[in-house]
This record gives C-alpha cells, sequence and structure tokens, in this order.
C-alpha cells in the first residue's frame, strides 16, 4: 500500500505528539529523541514529526510517497526522469531512523518530494531531510553541459 507522507518541523514536538494522536486517534509508530511519526491506517498518511527550535511556528519539512518496494522507488525514479524532472536517487541512506532508499524531486515552488521505502529501522536519525531536500534544490544545470552541479558554498 503507498501511502503520502508530510514531515512537519515543530516547536513543540511534545504537543505535537499529543495534538495529532486525539486527531488522528492513534499513537506513534516511531518515537525517538527529536522525533516522531504516525503510521495512520485512515487516511492513509505517514504523518512524521521533526523537532524545531524551541516556540518556532509548525512549518512543512517535506512531502514524500512510502511505497513498499525498492523496485517501486526506481519504477517511479524512471517514470520521473522520463516526465524531464530533475531527481536525486539515495540508496541505503540512513534518515528518519530508518535505512531507505528513494528519490527526490522538487515541485515549481522548490517543495521537496521523496518517494522511499523503509528497507530497515536504525538505531540512530542519520542525515537531516532538509538538508537532503535543499542539496537537490540546490543543483542547477550548466548552461554550455547541461551537466547538474551544486554552486560552490550551496547548502554546505
Amino acid at each position: 500500500m503507498a501511502r503520502v507522507q508530510l514531515a512537519l518541523r515543530v516547536g513543540d514536538l511534545e504537543g505535537s505528539i499529543d495534538f495529532y494522536s486525539k486527531l488522528f486517534g492513534a499513537e506513534p509508530a516511531k518515537l525517538r529523541p527529536g522525533y516522531a511519526n504516525f503510521a495512520i491506517a485512515e487516511p492513509a498518511l505517514k504523518l512524521v514529526l521533526l523537532e524545531g527550535e524551541p516556540g518556532q511556528a509548525t512549518v512543512m519539512d517535506h512531502l514524500g510517497v512510502e511505497v513498499e518496494s525498492t523496485g517501486q522507488v526506481s519504477e517511479a525514479s524512471k517514470r520521473l526522469t522520463g516526465e524531464g524532472l530533475e531527481t536525486l536517487t539515495e540508496d541505503d541512506t540512513t534518515c528518519c531512523y530508518a535505512v531507505q532508499d528513494k528519490v527526490w524531486v522538487h515541485g515549481p515552488g522548490q517543495e521537496p518530494w521523496e518517494v522511499y521505502t523503509v528497507k530497515a529501522d536504525s538505531r540512530t536519525f542519520g542525515t537531516d531531510s532538509a538538508a537532503l531536500a535543499t542539496a537537490a534544490t540546490c543543483r542547477t544545470p550548466d548552461a554550455e553541459t547541461g551537466q547538474t552541479t551544486r554552486p560552490e558554498g550551496c547548502c554546505s
């Protein structure tokens, strides 16, 4: 089953966990320091809460589609590339306390989307998803060669 993912960066993680538990009538599927996720059956949603700065307003971190297999990630990558979208593929990356395969794309407003599958649980958080999304956003095609590069100092 595929489901949409919404990742929010929240200023009050405990308050957000309490609120979303009540809103969806579900407890977190995974709870770690600075992180929680809900695997909501109805509506089919993966809600990820990432701890931000205390007192900050909640902001969207990134969006995604969770799929069941690496094959589905590969199919999505081929389809998105075929549609002319720039993709950033990551295999066996550790993110959000899980080992994942994923492909990133960005919407016209630079909103980051990932199509991903979870391969295994991880004891460590891994790479910050916002940093991954920003790194892909900073990649620009060279006017002469068409090769994708990241400008010096961008996303560091």
